[in-house]
């Protein structure tokens, strides 16, 4: 023996052990190793995008289609592209066409890091709808787990969808057939940091959950949102040719940054903006200083992929609050179609056609016409403050019927009593309201150009509007008269307001709902639909709250606010526009002074 050593009995049975140990190690090294969390893209093992021209080069759901690499493109995902989705920035991956792209979960261990309020993939299900639980692991050893829904690539809900795609590829060619992928977040525990995350465990026949991309949706620190527009619908303009809005916008509090947010949704081709700039309002469309330029990632423009968003750099600028801010953008292409909020209550202004940059203009004169929507432009933030309250609703919180120009929409005047108190913070208040909006259906059906700006359902807007909103700490949910008018059950819209108040609470938020107020004398409004208000309004009351044990941190009686009391199916006539749906000036000022704002504070 080597080194004059001797072979015993004992030996060779000592040895024998060692070799079963080291045999029944070395799988277990090797699960190790292979369940280390690695990047998403090590992990690929899928061909989701083939070229126009070579689409057998890829075989998304195993029968040989494809997403299109052009198709991609001309959306303004390009390889590598980095994709503002609901407060999160996705990768699209870098591979190219014919290349693995993605995974198809089947419980791998991704490496994530961060800490926020949610994980954001950007996924799709193949073979239908493909649902199933993960685990999100952090740095001290804790747990959660997640469940994470894929809606399928070919036939899931395009009021959703992170993107429509107009065609997809086949072995014979390209096939007329909307292509979709989904941006899902799920909620993680506040505050801890996050390691990686486990995906699904493949469940077996039926459908396939594919991932494309991962990231921490991380909380904006120092950013108070001071106003918002959600997008209601997507619509033809103009064509408007090397133009400049020039956007009114009130703010609900101050700081010394400020920031916009600018948002491409529902579309199909990207948004270019040349320029934009932020300056007080003086008189109309002229600014009360030399408007001040923004810049987007250090560059003075950007093109917003379809369906994404884009934040400006942090600019510091004194905001003030309760004011009117001029938010100019320069479109410098052509523009057909555009996102839009539809009922804007303000009057803000287009630049004359072919008129070019006119971002840098302190006076108006080149501003020839007036809008009465908001494009693009979705929400201005300011730097410090304790955070935002959101307020979802329809029309009443939209403030339709309200003085044009005056900001006497309920939320502003919420706004006002948070600004003039200190027994609890001077939130922000972002209004999330969208006229003939719904809880349970789509009024606007998600994808194209429509003339409905109903917006898409309350669900199906609430990542986007209110979970990413800027300082989102409270919502309160004003919404369901669109529902019962048309013919919506009541059993259906509670559920829908219980599976809202269930979301913002598992991504931490505290949330407020209102009872739905009185709508008789408005054309529709049948013994029927008070019927299902009320009872809607009974759950509210019996079960919403129950003493901060229910389904709402707190109920705001807004229908005993404004009906009759000598007739309780109608409105006030001191609070009613004249319409017997819409409230008034006065109405409206009856709501927001009612609420009491320690409700408010998480």
């Amino acid at each position: 023996m080597p080194g004059g050593g001797r072979r015993t009995a004992a030996g060779t049975v000592a040895g024998g052990v060692l070799l079963a140990l080291a045999a029944a190690i070395t799988p277990a090294l090797a699960e190790t190793h292979r369940t280390e969390p690695l990047p998403l893209e090590r992990l690929f093992d899928n061909r989701a995008v083939s070229d126009d021209a070579r689409p057998g080069e890829a075989d998304f759901d195993g029968a040989g289609r494809s997403l299109s690499a052009q198709a991609l493109a001309a959306a303004g995902w390009t390889p590598g592209r980095r994709i503002g989705l609901d407060g999160a920035r996705l990768s699209w991956p870098r591979s190219a066409a014919g290349r693995p792209d993605n995974v198809r979960a089947d419980g791998q261990q991704v490496r994530l890091s961060g800490r926020g309020d949610a994980v954001s993939f950007l996924v799709a299900g193949v073979g239908g709808t493909a649902v199933g639980t993960g685990t999100v692991h952090y740095r001290d050893g804790s747990r959660s787990t997640y469940t994470l829904t894929a809606p399928d690539w070919r036939t899931g809900p395009l009021s959703t969808k992170a993107v429509a795609l107009p065609h997809l590829n086949t072995p014979d060619g390209p096939l007329a057939e909307t292509a979709r992928l989904y941006a899902v977040a799920v909620p993680v525990a506040r505050g801890r940091e996050i390691s990686s995350v486990t995906l699904p465990a493949d469940p077996g026949p039926g459908a396939d959950l594919h991932v494309f991309a991962a990231a921490v949706r991380e909380p904006a620190g120092g950013w108070t949102g001071s106003w918002s527009a959600p997008a209601s619908g997507y619509t033809a303009v103009g064509p408007w040719t090397d133009r400049t809005l020039r956007l009114v916008v009130h703010t609900s509090t101050g700081g010394p940054r400020v920031r916009i947010r600018l948002a491409n949704t529902f579309a199909r081709t990207p948004a270019r903006i040349g320029h934009a700039s932020v300056a007080v309002q003086g008189s109309g469309a002229a600014a009360a200083a030399r408007p001040v330029p923004l810049r987007f990632g250090g560059r003075p423009g950007t093109a917003i992929p379809a369906g994404a968003e884009a934040y400006s750099d942090p600019l510091g600028f004194r905001v003030p609050p309760d004011a009117n801010l001029l938010v100019s953008i320069h479109l410098p292409g052509t523009v057909t179609e555009v996102p839009v909020h539809s009922r804007a209550n303000q009057r803000s202004f287009l630049s004359a056609p072919g008129s070019g940059d006119r971002t840098g203009d302190l006076d108006g004169g080149t501003f020839t016409e007036s809008l009465t929507t908001w494009p693009l432009l979705t929400g201005v933030d300011t730097g410090g403050g304790p955070g935002s309250v959101v307020t979802l609703g329809d029309s009443i919180t939209d403030g339709d019927k309200s003085t044009v120009d005056a900001n006497r929409r309920w939320p502003d005047v919420l706004a006002g009593r948070l600004r003039e108190q200190s027994a609890v913070p001077r939130y922000g208040v972002l209004n999330a309201g969208i006229s003939a909006n719904r809880v349970v259906t789509d009024r606007y059906p998600g994808d194209g150009v429509s003339t409905d700006t109903g917006g898409v359902s309350a669900q199906h807007r609430l990542d986007r509007d209110v979970l990413a909103a800027t300082g989102a700490r409270t919502v309160v949910v004003f919404q369901g008269i669109n529902d019962v008018r048309w013919g919506t059950p009541a059993e259906e819209v509670v559920a829908g307001l219980r599976a809202v108040a269930e979301r913002a609470r598992a991504r931490g938020l505290r949330v407020v709902a209102a009872t739905i107020a009185p709508c008789e004398g408005y054309p529709g409004c049948s013994a029927e639909v008070e019927a299902r208000r009320a009872a809607v309004n009974t759950w509210l009351r019996q079960e919403g709250a129950r003493n901060g044990a229910g389904v709402f941190g707190a109920v705001l009686d807004f229908d005993a606010v404004i009906r009759d009391p000598a007739r309780p199916t109608r409105m006030l006539p001191a609070y009613d526009s004249g319409d017997h749906l819409h409230p008034g000036d006065a109405g409206l000022r009856a709501l927001a002074e009612s609420v009491d704002l320690r409700t408010l504070v998480p």
